[in-house]
């Protein structure tokens, strides 16, 4: 029988859990922080400068992602502090583990991936009972994973997957190019959670195939691409109708929220509605392009 007070974490790293549940958390990722937050907000003492839903969160400030106060966190006496593999480094993490401190760390990279790790962290590290948010998360995606014409994956015969871990783009739905930072242009590549959850609305990633995660890219070879639609985040580069657009002249053109589309967490039960709404409704500048 599992040890409960020394379960794994997403990278297999055992944690080393005290016997009670843990009832003083830091929170390094800002998407953690709500997910705790909304299931049981008595637990954070501590969150990232960046931690800003809920807009009422009253806890001691511990830096940002990649700079962590350690020294602070550490006199904070937390129970256990929640990290994220891609968010935070690992030797602010392997620090924090010296001190004595439990460090649970997840690894998200897909919807799925969001789903799973989420209840682990919750039910497994924080010991709650599974949130009513995340079985609303859940609900709100599977619909999703149906082609326009009402067709389920699978509904053909087939196992409904594209041999990766997820539904199979639309087929014929428009090719995408997501953009994440601008000087240098940077864009979604391979393996992103983003990615993810845009492929599961039926959008095609140019940039899927790329040997990197978020490759730079010059922008004449973006608009070389030719895509049929740009997506822009406003987070962690902030595209505004102003800033960002104007450099793909003649394309369609969607500013969607940062939150819904790279956050996992209770932002997930109204993030279909809120992209598709941004998908379906692009704008189109016709100015000269622009680095």
């Amino acid at each position: 029988m599992a040890d409960p007070t020394r379960p794994r974490d997403d990278l297999d790293l055992p944690v080393r859990l005290g016997p009670h549940p843990p009832r003083r958390v830091v929170s390094l990722v800002p998407s953690l922080t709500e997910a705790v937050a909304a299931t049981a907000a008595g637990l954070l003492v501590g969150a990232t400068d960046w931690c800003t839903h809920p807009a009422d969160l009253a806890v001691t400030r511990i830096g940002g992602t990649k700079n962590p106060d350690v020294p602070g966190i550490v006199a904070l006496r937390p129970d256990l502090v929640i990290a994220n593999d891609e968010e935070n480094r690992r030797p602010d993490l392997d620090a924090l583990r010296a001190a004595g401190i439990p460090v649970w760390v997840t690894d998200i990279r897909a919807l799925d991936d969001a789903f799973r790790s989420l209840d682990r962290l919750l039910t497994t590290a924080c010991r709650l009972p599974r949130p009513a948010w995340l079985d609303e998360a859940e609900a709100a995606w599977a619909p999703v994973g149906e082609d326009r014409t009402g067709r389920a994956d699978g509904a053909d015969g087939t196992d409904g997957t594209d041999g990766t871990d997820g539904t199979d783009p639309e087929p014929g739905g428009p090719t995408v190019i997501v953009p994440i930072w601008r000087r240098p242009w940077m864009v979604l590549g391979r393996d992103t959670f983003a990615g993810d959850l845009l492929r599961h609305l039926g959008l095609r990633l140019v940039h899927a195939d790329h040997p990197e995660r978020y490759p730079a890219v010059p922008l004449p070879e973006l608009l070389a691409e030719q895509p049929e639609l740009v997506v822009l985040p406003d987070e962690p580069y902030r595209f505004t109708a102003d800033d960002g657009p104007e450099a793909f002249p003649g394309t369609p053109v969607a500013l969607v929220s940062g939150r819904h589309l790279t956050w996992y967490g209770p932002s997930l039960v109204t993030a279909p509605a809120v992209l598709r709404q941004a998908i379906d409704r692009p704008f189109t500048r016709g100015r000269t392009g622009s680095s």
